[in-house]
């Protein structure tokens, strides 16, 4: 009795907050608020500051990262790299299995000192000792299935270094967003690099990338029209049948 008064409630908000987006655009996510953010407006600790010579700090050639030949590779909480996804996966496979077996059993007491001859007058017309028992039997079974996949996905993305572990790993995140319309394509990276796996070029492929999370999709009035309604969402889960 309790559910059947939420329920129509829930599903009343539900429409209202449809319903107010009605001829509206879809809004971005705040930046403000992210992950990124908060990595560049917290610094990372200080490093340790090594003595040089004042030649060294003039120098165009030494090893610091202001410098001319200096490595600018991300390595801290705030700095950027670019995330290179480039999916181009496919899958086929097949399986065929077939099984047979057939088996027969017969038995029989055509005389066993002279005991079936007297069983055999007691038995139906037909029925004898002689072949007693006999059973056969045969079973078989097919069966064959077969995948094929084909994903090609290629993409490039920003992302910041969120934290950095104590072993010195990266934890990155980057989020793009774009509105086209009345629909927002979204793409989300988030996972853990080794320093040494960036390029020269700032930049690190998605098969480098420890418990690498990627999504892309989408949200706005394509994808509202593409799920299936509340209504059928909850039949679905609740009917048995």
């Amino acid at each position: 009795m309790r559910m059947s008064r939420i329920l129509p409630t829930v599903l009343t908000l539900t429409a209202c907050s449809n319903l107010g987006e009605v001829g509206r655009l879809p809004s971005f996510s705040p930046v403000e608020t992210s992950a990124e953010t908060s990595a560049m407006l917290n610094p990372p600790l200080p490093e340790k500051v090594e003595i040089r010579s004042p030649s060294d700090a003039a120098s165009l050639w030494n090893a610091s990262r202001g410098s001319l030949l200096g490595d600018r590779r991300a390595i801290e909480r705030g700095d950027i790299m670019t995330v290179v996804v480039e999916i181009d996966d496919s899958a086929e496979m097949s399986n065929t299995s077939n099984r047979g077996r057939s088996g027969s059993e017969s038995m029989g007491v055509p005389s066993l000192f002279g005991i079936p001859e007297r069983i055999n007058s007691q038995l139906p017309d037909g029925a004898t000792m002689g072949s007693a028992v006999s059973t056969n039997s045969t079973s078989a079974s097919s069966g064959n299935g077969s995948v094929k996949r084909n994903e090609k996905l290629k993409l490039l993305v920003a992302a910041t270094i969120v934290d950095v572990l104590p072993n010195g790993v990266l934890h990155i995140k980057g989020s793009q967003e774009v509105r086209v319309n009345f629909e927002i394509r979204e793409l989300l990276v988030e996972g853990y690099v080794r320093p040494e796996d960036i390029t020269r070029q700032n930049e690190i492929t998605y098969d480098k990338i420890a418990s690498a999370r990627i999504s892309y999709g989408g949200r706005g009035q394509i994808s509202q029209v593409q799920q299936p309604r509340y209504g059928q969402q909850i039949a679905d889960i609740v009917l048995p049948f």
